[in-house]
């Protein structure tokens, strides 16, 4: 019986089998649902459509796609051209400190460095002293301003 079936289908189909030549939606009958093509979310998209609209205006005018308008393409060059003076101006002041400045960039360093060393310390202490050199200060500035 298997046997059978399998020579009615070759009848069937003299193009040697194939599967994909003959769909059933083609016979024309009316109780199959018909596939509906899908529609491509990137097409369908409204910024993709725009785009799309703007490439060809600009197509039909002869603009090329990598072509700017004047405007933005001079202040571009404006911006890159300030950035360019920016860092040249930083370089040019590194290069220009004198040793003074540098030993004086290196002190102020060590002094913040052994600030935040003191604050560290001063974390670590108890509170009744940090207490008492708070009244220290205030004992001194009151002082300070009586005598003025």
């Amino acid at each position: 019986l298997p046997a059978s079936m399998y020579t009615e289908i070759q009848r069937e189909r003299p193009d040697g089998g194939n599967i994909l030549t003959h769909p059933d939606y083609i016979d024309g009958n009316p109780d199959l649902i018909k596939p509906k093509k899908l529609l491509n979310p990137v097409k369908a998209s409204k910024s993709h459509q725009e785009l799309h609209r703007e490439l060809l205006m600009n197509h039909k005018r002869g603009l090329g796609v990598e072509s700017k308008p004047e405007l933005q393409r001079v202040l571009e060059h404006r911006r890159r051209d300030l950035l360019i003076k920016q860092k040249k101006e930083e370089e040019e002041a590194k290069k220009l400190q004198s040793p003074f400045e540098k030993e004086l960039l290196k002190r102020h360093q060590r002094l913040d460095q052994l600030e935040r060393e003191q604050e560290k310390q001063e974390d670590h202490a108890p509170e009744f002293i940090k207490v008492k050199e708070n009244l220290r200060r205030t004992s001194t500035v009151t002082g300070d301003e009586k005598a003025a």
